[in-house]
């Protein structure tokens, strides 16, 4: 059989064809009946149980997260969020970071990586090797962000994750201590690669000047970030606090998140530490996941579309209504910003994240708007209750006022979850180091098959 030879032109077309044709189909034949999951008990659908719990897959000494209790019925009770990094209550670390006024991502990073506390030695030795790696590669950000941009910054921190392999002189050597390099390599290029991304974003599609800092090592991460992000590379001391509280807080969320379960699950091949920590990028890009960061400002944007006066709490109650029913915003019911997986009555970030946001809002006269927050944050679950009819716990998480956050700092909107990644690369490498180094071992979960056996039809009988 000869194929016919198609232009270009008209091969596309047939293609536009072809998939509308077989996507209904595609649809149909990838279907799951939900009732299976039910006949099928010990199919434990995403990976969570009957009580929404996730399922236990592996042990952990980097993180915890503690959202709820379990009684002797294995039913799931409300309690207060705690957040353990290595064992240490995540409050202590922000509530000394700001008593003594100093910058505490660094240390954070350190704690996740090597298991315990830095000495000041020890800390100011690994902020020095942070700093001294901030720049990227020679050519790096000209030939692989600059002149290949991107739409979504996620996407570019991927593929520049990838490329650096490249550029790595033992990329694939998985012991210990070429993991460590890797990582506190990738650890401190992180702010200039999103920060390169997101000039080479505005400059491309949005004919926006370029502005191209070099980093300056002697700053912190999120200093290094405000000064790349902005065109005079100016900031003032509370707005860079109140960014290092944000990274410290997102640093790390026990090993059943997405993204750091996708990092034990592709380290747990042997690959390589570019390979391992791209696919985390990725994973954290899902609105279901980091992504969902964005849904926040975008209902705030909505919302303000569509009330008059945010003071009025009248009318911003009556536009939370219109959320849950279905007819503003994007439609889906939600009131982003409130309800975790995990957390039932707090989200511990929440709660740190709030007091710094409101010093920023009292020094740039920019309460209006951190009442707005806080009203949806006190009315938002009782809306939700009243609405949805249901006593399910509804916590502000952290998404509500890394929303009012980023606003305040003049952060662009598509920089949120680049942000979040930064500050997750620690945790994710601090993952990946304890699953080479503890569990060796594939991961390899099982799907039980539902497609019942059927023969082959030769090709003159099919229809």
């Amino acid at each position: 059989m000869k194929y016919i030879h198609h232009t270009h032109r008209e091969t596309k077309d047939l293609e536009k064809v072809f998939i509308e044709s077989m996507t209904d189909s595609l649809k149909e034949k990838n279907q799951i009946d939900n009732s299976l999951y039910g006949k099928y008990d010990y199919v434990k659908r995403g990976l969570r149980d009957a009580n929404g719990a996730g399922v236990v897959v592996g042990l952990t000494k980097v993180g915890d997260v503690h959202g709820y209790r379990i009684n002797e019925k294995h039913e799931k009770l409300p309690d207060e969020g705690r957040l353990y990094y290595r064992g240490i209550n995540v409050a202590e670390i922000v509530e000394n970071c700001l008593k003594n006024n100093r910058f505490g991502y660094e240390e954070t990073s350190y704690l996740l990586l090597f298991g315990e506390l830095p000495t000041e030695k020890q800390l100011d030795t690994y902020k020095q090797i942070l700093g001294a790696n901030r720049r990227l590669p020679d050519g790096f950000a000209r030939d692989m962000i600059l002149t290949m941009p991107s739409r979504n910054i996620m996407n570019k921190l991927s593929r520049t994750v990838l490329a650096l392999y490249s550029y790595d002189p033992d990329p694939d050597n998985t012991e210990a201590g070429n993991v460590l390099r890797q990582s506190i390599n990738l650890i401190a290029q992180f702010p200039s690669i999103i920060a390169y991304a997101y000039q080479a974003q505005q400059f491309s599609f949005h004919n926006e000047s370029l502005y191209l800092h070099q980093p300056d090592p002697g700053m912190s991460t999120a200093e290094t970030i405000l000064r790349l992000l902005r065109p005079t590379g100016e900031y003032t001391e509370l707005e860079a606090r109140l960014l290092d509280i944000s990274l410290i807080i997102h640093a790390e969320h026990g090993g059943g998140n997405n993204s750091t379960f996708t990092t034990h699950l592709i380290s747990s091949t042997g690959t390589d530490t570019y390979a391992a920590i791209s696919a985390a990028v990725g994973s954290l890009k899902g609105p279901k996941h980091g992504g969902a960061n964005m849904a926040v400002p975008n209902m705030i944007t909505d919302l303000k579309r569509h009330v008059a006066d945010i003071t009025d709490h009248g009318q911003v109650e009556d536009y939370l209504v219109k959320v849950l029913q279905g007819e503003v915003n994007d439609k889906s019911g939600i009131i982003y910003g409130l309800g975790h997986a995990v957390y039932t009555l707090s989200d511990p970030r929440t709660t740190l994240l709030k007091r710094m946001a409101q010093k920023l809002a009292e020094e740039q006269g920019k309460m209006d708007d951190f009442l707005l927050y806080d009203f949806i944050e006190r009315r938002g679950p009782e809306l939700f209750h009243e609405i949805k009819g249901t006593d399910k716990p509804m916590p502000a998480n952290v998404d509500l006022y890394s929303a009012f956050v980023y606003s305040a700092l003049n952060i662009p909107y598509e920089m949120a979850t680049p942000i979040f990644a930064t500050a997750r690369i620690s945790g994710w490498c601090a993952h990946r180091i304890e699953e080479l180094a503890a569990h060796g071992k594939i991961m390899r979960p099982a799907y039980k098959s539902v497609q019942p056996p059927r023969s082959y039809t030769p090709m003159e009988e099919r229809e």
